[in-house]
């Protein structure tokens, strides 16, 4: 089916504007580049794009975070750049392809399928491109990853570390320690639909699962993101919690609780899940993603994460009777601080830079102090309405780079009806150079127009614009997350 082709599809912000279904799959060489690629710049930009096979058979406002994954690789190699785009061969997405329709009802409600999708694994593998131990994870953090040639990018199948995962389920966001070049990782509803029971996994540096240990959680809760440290990992609770009953009535996924305690679980990274401790936070706050987090001096643990004072995402809103406007949210980057030592389960909060989101950190620093980091928000000078898309209904149109040392921020704002994807870091070969920074911006020229570059940006001087941007070929959806793979992949 060519790009753009509507299909069937209804006319709704999930499926319309720069949300609109392209479901093209190719490969494009040569790409035409403006500027000069850094020598830096050598290696592939993964990419994962959410876009729906089959229109919807059932009305859901969540249908945006079903869309069946799609794997993008940008390389750049000798100055020159190609890209190439697949869907992930998810069971789900050949199941559907097979009966030339969808069969899989409401975002993570299985009570809501087609009878025929019974027993097929729902995970759409929508979310994150994970690249650790050679291997190529596209990830969704409601089931097990799959995997996926980094070359071809043909899938290779489900993931479940040779037999060694129990978890029925694998975070979108992992950890990798920059010193061990472990990857740490969990899975929320581990044990199953609706359940609290959250698997913590080690992965060591050459990708065997060596550690799997469960826990229950306060509450069964949306746990998209977490942190670790040098010597502790940390689970973030956010009143956006499931409920089996709910389902199978054929309701929601999510609801979030405004009156409902926030929680924090700190444990010895290489501990037991009987030594978690919970500190316990504000009530009804909601956080997607996790800037970093390190311990200080005296062991006290500093946690930055892009908080809210309710869920980000509208339609979650909506299903949990919350009339809060998105511009009324109280978005910051906070820091939690606590004492894993100290006698009470206090959590002191610090504003520590704007609302915003896709935080980005050189990846030496993971889980240690840092000193400056990469954000994106909304331009506050803006004269007009941001560019609709995306699962929060509007993109972001400035980047951020912040200064933790005291000096000012940075900024590189978009004009007029363009928006960032989240960035990635590359680093720098030489010495004091902060790197560069990786990202697709689109380009709204009508009410269904759209043109795409990959940008590339000294991170170090963002206002300075980009140093090179590269034409993409063809339509874009919004991308979700991406990682960066440097050399050959």
């Amino acid at each position: 089916m060519a790009a753009g082709e509507q299909g069937g599809f209804p006319q709704e912000p999930n499926y319309v504007g720069l949300n609109t279904p392209q479901r093209a799959e190719y490969a494009v060489d040569d790409l035409p580049v403006t500027g000069a690629i850094p020598a830096d710049v050598c290696g592939t930009f993964f990419r994962a794009v959410p876009d729906p096979a089959y229109p919807p058979f059932v009305s859901d406002a969540g249908a945006i975070l079903s869309a069946d994954g799609m794997v993008s690789a940008i390389r750049f190699a000798d100055g020159k750049v190609s890209t190439a785009i697949r869907y992930v061969g998810t069971a789900r997405h050949l199941a559907e392809r097979a009966a030339g329709r969808a069969l899989f009802g409401k975002y993570r409600n299985p009570y809501t399928d087609k009878p025929e999708a019974a027993g097929i694994d729902r995970t759409v593998a929508n979310t994150t491109p994970v690249w650790h131990a050679g291997r190529l994870l596209l990830t969704k953090e409601e089931g097990r990853p799959y995997q996926v040639d980094p070359v071809t990018l043909e899938t290779l199948g489900s993931y479940d570390f040779g037999g060694a995962l129990r978890s029925e389920t694998f975070t979108a966001h992992v950890r990798i320690d920059p010193a061990t070049g472990e990857m740490f990782a969990f899975g929320y509803e581990a044990a199953g639909l609706a359940s609290p029971t959250v698997a913590y996994l080690v992965i060591d540096r050459d990708g065997h699962l060596v550690r799997e240990q469960w826990f229950d959680a306060p509450y069964c809760a949306m746990m998209h993101d977490f942190a670790i440290t040098a010597h502790h990992v940390l689970f973030p609770i956010y009143p956006t919690s499931a409920d089996l009953a709910r389902l199978q009535a054929g309701g929601d996924h999510w609801v979030h609780d405004q009156d409902q305690d926030s929680w924090l679980g700190v444990m010895p990274r290489y501990g037991d899940v009987a030594q978690i401790r919970w500190f316990r936070g504000p009530k009804g706050v909601s956080c997607y993603h996790m800037m970093n987090a390190f311990e200080d001096a005296a062991g006290v643990i500093h946690f930055d994460q892009c908080l809210s004072d309710s869920n980000a995402f509208p339609f979650i809103r909506a299903a949990s009777g919350i009339a809060i406007d998105q511009s009324d949210l109280n978005g910051r980057l906070a820091r939690w601080s606590v004492d894993p030592n100290g006698a009470d389960d206090a959590i002191r909060e610090t504003v520590i830079g704007p609302p915003g989101d896709f935080p980005v950190i050189p990846a030496d620093r993971q889980g240690r102090a840092y000193d400056h980091a990469w954000m994106l928000t909304m331009n506050p000078e803006r004269r007009g309405p941001p560019v609709m898309g995306g699962p929060v209904g509007a993109m972001f149109d400035m980047l951020l780079r912040l200064d933790f040392t005291g000096g000012p921020p940075q900024a590189l704002a978009l004009s007029m009806g363009s928006c960032f994807n989240e960035p990635v870091h590359v680093p720098a070969a030489e010495p004091g150079h902060q790197g560069w920074l990786v990202t697709v911006v689109d380009h709204q020229h009508g009410p269904d127009a759209f043109s795409h570059e990959c940008w590339i940006i000294d991170a170090g001087r963002i206002g300075a614009g980009p140093v090179a941007r590269v034409t993409m070929p063809h339509r874009l959806r919004p991308q979700v997350h991406g990682w960066w793979v440097g050399g050959p992949a």
